[in-house]
């Protein structure tokens, strides 16, 4: 996941790089006279790669744009308030000072996207960022004792 500004850059930066270097790479296979089946074969590892880090940019692309995924029984609550501050254009810095801890306790804990953190820290980061979250219950059915 990308977390910040300068990660977003050195992907951009990397998906240019690894554009060129696919390209130079299936010119290659061509030159060599192997078959369509066998450029696809030897280039969809690569381009594999290529795509996943296009989609982790498009993914921060959306969280700047507020545009989240939902959240359910609370699972994803860490990256929930990784992609906040990103939303909110806050650097890890600048929500430190507005937790009154150190630049290095934010970074830890988004690395680790808040393992066990606490619902009353989860709360005070909520309210540095300035973001209200709001929850619907939906009762499920129990399933019947011996249904598969």
């Amino acid at each position: 996941m990308i977390r910040n500004e300068k990660e977003y850059k050195q992907a951009l930066g990397r998906i240019r790089q690894e554009r060129q270097r696919l390209a130079g790479q299936e010119a290659q296979l061509k030159a060599m006279g192997l078959k369509a089946a066998e450029i696809k074969r030897a280039m969809d590892p690569m381009r594999s790669f290529h795509r996943q880090l296009a989609e982790e940019v498009r993914s921060y692309e959306r969280l700047k744009r507020g545009q989240f995924d939902p959240m359910h029984n609370l699972y994803g609550l860490g990256q929930m308030l990784v992609s906040l501050r990103i939303a909110r254009g806050l650097s890890q810095r600048q929500l430190a000072r507005k937790l009154g801890v150190h630049e290095t306790q934010v970074s830890r804990d988004e690395r680790n996207e808040y393992h066990s953190i606490t619902l009353e820290r989860a709360g005070k980061v909520l309210e540095a960022l300035g973001v209200q979250v709001h929850s619907r219950v939906a009762l499920v059915k129990a399933k019947k004792a011996g249904a598969a």
